[in-house]
């Protein structure tokens, strides 16, 4: 069992898909996602296995939770800087977002 204290050292953040593209280079389907966090954090790149339910160009301009504290990860040559929040269902991947739009870099709290 975890803490509330050990929840409280997750950085999650709102942030806005500004591009996204098919990640060939890898052995499970997944996308490059560059995801606007705001102004103090930036733009972050990340790779997500969310080609089951979305398509790169249905992405843009929608918003996501990710995890922006964890470390960088290397996958297939990519450095994936955030992880992006999605809920497991039975037809795949369904991504955390917000029901109102919110500023970007807005933290889960």
């Amino acid at each position: 069992m975890t803490t509330f204290e050990n929840f409280e050292k997750l950085d999650i953040r709102a942030g806005e898909i500004i591009e996204a593209e098919i990640f060939s280079e890898v052995r499970k389907p997944a996308l490059k996602l560059k995801i606007d966090f705001g102004e103090k954090i930036g733009i972050k790149k990340s790779s997500a296995q969310i080609t089951e339910l979305y398509k790169p160009d249905e992405l843009i301009g929608k918003q996501i939770l990710g995890v922006v504290n964890f470390p960088s990860r290397q996958i297939a040559g990519f450095m994936s800087e955030v992880l992006v929040l999605g809920i497991y269902s039975e037809n795949g991947v369904v991504l955390i977002r917000p029901d109102f739009k919110v500023k970007n870099g807005d933290k889960l709290g």
